[in-house]
């Protein structure tokens, strides 16, 4: 992948070296998205010694389970995490695909259980927050407790797009807007938002849009052949934006 201002692909973070792992939050090239604008050096620091820096975890693994004890929010930091339900009988209904710099495990604030399962699409790290620690921040720091209404009302707002992304009858809508809302937010994160990879399986897009393996992986194809994008393996190129905006009658979501 081939990103803005040199930054190491961040769904690929398997070069990423032990040093870069520690690094604080105010050296973290997610620092201005990650974190409440306007906090001062001494509440800054005071977030930052109670976040816990996980090492990259493999492509498969358990971040958390739907009914664990919440006791923490996360930050992904490199790579990419799937989050999902599953039904009495197993079947798995995918809720998002987030990206570095997006927080997980919101939902676990309501019942103290999550309500979800977090699992790494790809090798991928996260930043770990102790609620209970967080709780006593929000107190000190008004910026905190903004931030997070300003999460927990974005968890509203993707969940209205997903609807109204399953309530569209064509698959070519479907999959156009799930491309175009990752090139938005790859963009917002300093990246290319033309050029990246797809750390999710067609099965998993299938899932999320509501779609069978088969169409995803014909609608990909007709993509490719009218030339509005490239397809190598994962990587996407996407050739004519505005028209893939058009066919998904857009409207960004950061």
């Amino acid at each position: 992948m081939s990103a803005v201002r040199s930054r190491r692909n961040p769904i690929n973070p398997a070069s990423n070296t032990a040093a870069e792992q520690r690094v604080e939050c105010r050296k973290c090239a997610l620092f201005r998205i990650c974190l409440p604008k306007n906090v001062d050096s001494k509440d800054l620091a005071a977030l930052d010694a109670i976040i816990i820096r996980h090492k990259p975890a493999s492509r498969g693994q358990f971040l958390y389970k739907s009914g664990d004890r919440f006791a923490a929010i996360y930050a992904v930091r490199s790579g990419s995490v799937k989050t999902y339900r599953s039904d009495d009988q197993g079947n798995e209904q995918i809720c998002g695909f987030h990206l570095p710099g997006e927080m997980i495990g919101l939902d676990g604030i309501v019942g103290n259980r999550s309500t979800s399962s977090a699992r790494f699409l790809d090798t991928a790290a996260v930043c770990e927050i102790p609620y209970h620690k967080l709780e006593d921040l929000l107190l000190q720091i008004p910026q905190l407790q903004q931030e997070l209404t300003r999460l927990l009302s974005r968890e509203i707002v993707v969940g209205q797009w997903q609807l109204s992304l399953l309530g569209r009858k064509k698959a070519d809508e479907r999959v156009a807007a799930l491309l175009c809302n990752i090139a938005d937010r790859l963009q917002q994160r300093g990246y290319s938002p033309s050029d990246f990879n797809l750390p999710m399986s067609r099965a998993d897009i299938g899932n999320f849009l509501g779609l069978t393996i088969e169409t995803v992986s014909r609608v990909l194809s007709r993509f490719q052949k009218e030339r509005l994008i490239q397809v190598t393996g994962k990587r996407i190129t996407l050739l004519a934006p505005a028209e893939l905006r058009r066919l998904a009658a857009h409207d960004s979501l950061h």
